[in-house]
């Protein structure tokens, strides 16, 4: 019966038209820097539309003057190339996968499996107890945490927030690289990320999001051309921000210009490891 109503739901859900509205970044006014979106590629959008619509819950929303079709969460949009297939998934690249924080798993990996996609937590939680899908917490008052497989082999981590009021939200984006404390100084330096040590990998954190740097023993690539193809960061003052990233020896790969379509400004610069970043300026008030 449970299976029963998660298709009929999916099938209602499949069937809703996206809604016109303003894109909202909810932590845009707790700082000048922000997180801001990830970009996919994609050739199969009535994937990604069941994975992020139907089976997480984000709210697919057209935008602009072209009424480009996004997905839309609390604190990150995600942006889809529709017509360009990914050379591989996330993992082996420097951001290995994105996190979502729910109130409770369950219901979450329910709707993955109920949906046609994967449970990977075995695979990615070694030497931690996993039932049911779920891996339990590292010591006691930890979260409990799940990782699902998505279209194009986007590996998606779950946390449980047990005190969340929310249904879902972003959580985190989590970099593997073999010199993961350098890359961490780096995204502290560059957005001015908040470091934090402690626990199994060192981290930073901006408004709303937590960039999480773990070591990684085997080699990784960039991202450009994955399946994640690039993150996002929101910057107040964007000019004058590529100003100073350009005065402490940054190169732009995109310099700065406006998108007269979504009424926004970008630039584009690749860290020191291969991530491809997009900066941009106005995104959450795009409609």
């Amino acid at each position: 019966m449970k299976r029963t109503l998660l298709s009929l739901l999916s099938a209602v859900l499949l069937l809703a038209f996206p809604s016109k509205s303003s894109a909202q970044l909810l932590a845009t006014k707790d700082g000048p820097v922000v997180y801001g979106h990830h970009h996919l590629n994609t050739t199969n959008m009535a994937a990604q539309k069941k994975f992020f619509v139907e089976t997480l819950g984000g709210k697919l929303v057209t935008i602009g003057t072209n009424n480009t079709e996004i997905v839309e969460f609390p604190n990150v949009l995600i942006f889809f190339r529709s017509t360009q297939a990914p050379t591989g998934g996330t993992r082996g690249t420097t951001v290995n996968h994105i996190g979502f924080s729910v109130p409770s798993l369950r219901p979450i990996v329910a709707r993955v499996k109920a949906n046609g996609f994967q449970m990977i937590t075995n695979t990615e939680v070694p030497g931690r107890e996993v039932k049911d899908d779920i891996a339990g917490p590292l010591q006691p008052g930890g979260a409990s945490i799940a990782f699902a497989l998505g279209p194009d082999e986007v590996k998606v981590e779950f946390v449980e927030a047990k005190q969340q009021t929310i249904p879902i939200t972003l959580h985190h984006v989590h970099f593997f690289n073999p010199k993961n404390t350098e890359m961490q100084a780096w995204y502290v330096k560059t957005f001015g990320a908040k470091p934090r040590s402690g626990g199994a990998f060192p981290a930073a954190d901006l408004p709303g999001v937590a960039l999480n740097f773990s070591p990684s023993t085997d080699p990784v690539v960039g991202t450009q051309g994955r399946a994640l193809d690039h993150i996002g960061f929101e910057v107040k003052d964007l000019e004058a921000f590529c100003r100073q990233l350009e005065a402490d020896g940054v190169k732009l790969a995109v310099p700065y210009r406006k998108v007269p379509a979504l009424g926004i400004a970008i630039a584009f610069i690749t860290d020191p490891w291969g991530t491809y970043i997009e900066m941009t300026e106005g995104l959450d008030k795009v409609g």
